[in-house]
């Protein structure tokens, strides 16, 4: 079952299976003050600086630029969370898991409530088909009344789930993914996915319609939306989004299934 869209890469990086380095300051809830610029130890405000072009580096993937910056910081300030944290999305981007895992088990040392450390942590270890550690720290990561990426957690929980075959735990999660961010067609996708296999097309036909009257729609989805309509005898929604494929993505697999009229393939 494919419940990914073709451009997952793209998507994820996007879109927020990963989440982005902690935000500088971020508390982890650990208290109700403000952090100023007074705060700061010099130590501290070098390394915020290195660690904006270590950021933007990594934005621009020039990771080896980013991992000597990241040096910079960590000689500067040993004790910032963040720099550990981003450096663990680097080595995850260059399948290094090792030097990932360490990165973020050192940023957790130091602000154990960072919920976008925790997620990322959490999909690292979904990767590793350690699946009960990821549902703990996605947990962790969610229950941070500060942490803001909830939408992107629950998705990515319910992706988790998925590949250990947890397929009602996974459609509670996308729902709440849904809720809190409808427009996120990785979300939308599978949902609608999910339902469509167990046959409840005019549920799946709502989430995949709305996905693919939306910039996101691609040659997966209108052909996930055609079996949907297919099955829901809408003949004329079926042709209409024919059309669509075959314009928009002639040359695709799923191009050439609709020309067999391979709906049950």
């Amino acid at each position: 079952m494919k419940l990914l869209l073709p451009s997952a890469a793209v998507l994820i990086a996007l879109l927020g299976v990963v989440g982005c380095a902690s935000k500088s300051g971020d508390s982890g809830g650990r208290t109700t003050d403000i952090a100023t610029e007074s705060d700061e130890s010099e130590a501290r405000k070098r390394a915020r600086i290195r660690m904006e072009l270590a950021i933007g580096y990594f934005e621009q993937g020039k990771t080896n630029i980013a991992l000597d910056e990241l040096k910079q910081v960590i000689a500067s300030d040993p004790t910032f969370p963040d720099a550990y944290s981003l450096r663990g999305l680097i080595y995850m981007r260059l399948n290094d898991t090792g030097q990932a895992e360490e990165s973020f088990r050192r940023a957790l040392l130091l602000n154990p409530r960072d919920g976008n450390t925790l997620h990322n942590y959490g999909w690292l270890q979904c990767q590793q088909l350690r699946y009960a550690e990821a549902d703990k720290l996605f947990d962790q990561a969610l229950s941070n009344p500060q942490y803001g990426d909830r939408a992107k957690t629950f998705m990515t929980q319910g992706i988790c789930s998925v590949r250990r075959g947890q397929l009602q735990q996974a459609e509670g999660s996308f729902l709440r993914a849904y809720e809190l961010d409808a427009a996120n067609p990785v979300t939308g996708f599978n949902l609608a996915n999910l339902l469509f296999r167990r046959a409840d097309f005019a549920r799946a036909q709502f989430y995949i319609r709305r996905l693919n009257n939306s910039e996101f729609a691609n040659a997966e989805s209108l052909w996930l939306g055609m079996k949907v309509e297919q099955r829901l005898n809408d003949q004329v929604a079926l042709m209409q989004l024919g059309e669509q494929l075959r314009k928009r993505f002639p040359a695709s697999r799923e191009a050439a299934a609709y020309d067999r009229r391979a709906f049950d393939e």
